[in-house]
């Protein structure tokens, strides 16, 4: 069972058959040995063949049908694939991305929970145990966001799966860990660190107002593609950063201490075990006190 709230702390109990199908392959070992060759970076580009394929545009009506998506929040265009139709553009004015300076903006379409590191630099994710270490494989890196937060954006299926720079500022170079395709169902993520076992990359975005910013792409089961737009330049807040491929994925940001605060609703739910529903560009958090200069990558 997942629990879903609204901006408003209205919270409801999802689950679905994906769910249930997730929890028994993962929780029993038998499950887990059927799982293992669909991890596989050659199955994830097997699927993305499919996905690409002009064949796989059949699916596309019943998927909007399945997900209720609201078509007219997108660019209309013909669609020569599901893969295609997976990366549409949205609509322009579909979204807006809040600019004032002290405002900490959404990445992307999501669900969302927040988590402190603590000292050591560890978090945790639904009962999960992370170090920032494992996660970004350098300890002098990890070092740098202990005592901020770590902000879990993680998209599903029907979410818009491109996803933008948080702030002006600098980026570093791309980061690219290897890694296997879990699922980033959070029934998944009870039972196996998903997040630092999936493959992933990340840049560093020496912000105007938020000090350092660590923006990282994790894929997913059936997402073998992050792709990024080129990094190690001056970027715009609300500039498009990449998309991904087919599947549900999850967009990764982590804040220095002293310098973000996250959403009172969205702290209560993450406490409470909820995720948040979030829109590209929405207020997230606030500045913590003053603005920034930029920081040191």
């Amino acid at each position: 069972m997942r629990l879903t709230a609204d901006r408003r702390g209205n919270i409801e109990k999802e689950w679905s058959m994906q769910d249930c199908l997730l929890e028994g392959l993962y929780r029993h070992r038998a499950g887990r040995m059927l799982l293992q060759p669909l991890l596989s970076p050659r199955m994830s580009r097997m699927g993305a063949k499919v996905m690409d394929a002009r064949v796989s545009a059949l699916w596309i009506p019943f998927f909007i049908r399945h997900h209720a998506i609201a078509m007219e929040d997108y660019e209309r265009v013909r669609y020569r694939s599901f893969n295609d139709f997976f990366t549409r553009k949205l609509a322009e004015g579909a979204r807006t991305v809040e600019q004032a300076p002290q405002v900490f903006v959404s990445p992307c379409d999501s669900r969302l929970s927040v988590c402190k590191i603590d000292d050591a630099c560890t978090f945790s994710v639904k009962h999960t145990v992370y170090t920032v270490e494992s996660l970004l494989k350098s300890r002098r890196l990890a070092e740098r966001f202990a005592g901020g937060f770590v902000w879990v954006f993680r998209l599903c299926v029907d979410d818009y799966h491109r996803y933008i720079y948080v702030d002006h500022g600098m980026t570093s170079k791309y980061y690219r860990i290897p890694g296997v395709f879990h699922t980033v169902n959070p029934v998944a993520n009870e039972v196996c660190p998903v997040y630092k076992e999936n493959r992933r990359e990340y840049c560093l975005l020496k912000s105007e107002h938020f000090g350092t910013v660590l923006q990282m792409e994790v894929g997913a089961m059936f997402v073998g593609r992050i792709e990024n737009r080129p990094a190690e330049r001056m970027v715009c807040r609300g500039e498009e950063k990449g998309h991904f491929a087919f599947g549900g994925s999850t967009v990764i940001v982590m804040t220095q201490k002293g310098q973000v605060v996250p959403d009172g609703d969205i702290l209560r739910c993450s406490k409470s075990g909820a995720e948040v529903r979030v829109k590209m560009g929405e207020r997230v958090g606030k500045k913590w006190k003053g603005y920034g200069r930029l920081a040191k990558v």
